[in-house]
């Protein structure tokens, strides 16, 4: 990875961690619910990440503002967020600040 490939993934995080399920207080990036980042040569972003559950209710916001936030980063070209369940989210994914933050810790 490049220094501009490596900056623009440092961009994604921040602007993830921004970003808060309206059910758990804690931001997606740090409960885990983003599983990749990937930056093609072009800019490119695809980020695939899970909900809690598959029955999340906000499911579609969610995944509405991962998109339209992360296009809005300067040098981000195009955004693709992509859904999945495999595997399943758990709280180990949590970090350690996510899991401090609601008591598991």
């Amino acid at each position: 990875m490049n220094n501009e490939t490596l900056n623009l993934e440092a961009d994604i995080v921040k602007t993830l961690k921004n970003i808060h399920d309206p059910e758990i207080p804690v931001n997606i990036y740090d409960l885990g619910l983003i599983y990749e980042i990937k930056i093609d040569e072009e800019m490119q972003v695809e980020i695939v990440m899970t909900m809690t559950s598959p029955n999340c209710p906000m499911a579609d916001d969610l995944l509405n503002d991962v998109y339209e936030q992360t296009g809005k980063i300067p040098s981000v070209k195009k955004v693709k967020v992509q859904l999945t369940f495999d595997p399943p989210w758990d709280q180990d994914r949590m970090t350690e600040e996510a899991k401090l933050d609601l008591g598991f810790l």
